[in-house]
């Protein structure tokens, strides 16, 4: 079943920034680029590493185990059949940040 969880203010990820939270026990990262929010689980496909502290160029994170590069927008790696992430719908309402779960 999907649900909406809020992870607090609208404005708590302001351009360049990004956030993680905890939501049922998973690790949740939200990342503002260029006004665009972004929300992923905070694991990387390949090996399981925590994509929070990722290096950002644009739309695309770096695993900071090894290296693998995703865009945020798909999940996907950039111009490659395989892995990737595991995207979570993210809006603002009313003020609040809303990430979608199941």
């Amino acid at each position: 079943m999907k649900r909406e969880v809020d992870i607090g203010a609208a404005d708590s990820v302001e351009p360049g920034q990004r956030k993680l939270a905890f939501i049922d026990g998973r690790s949740v990262v939200v990342f503002n680029v260029e006004g665009s929010l972004h929300a992923i689980e905070n694991s990387c496909p390949h090996n399981g590493a925590s994509m929070a502290g990722g290096r950002l160029e644009g739309s695309v994170i770096t695993c900071p185990a090894h290296g693998l590069r995703f865009d945020l927008r798909t999940g996907c790696m950039p111009g490659v059949e395989g892995l990737c992430l595991n995207v979570l719908p993210v809006r603002t309402a009313d003020g609040k940040l809303m990430v979608e779960v199941e």
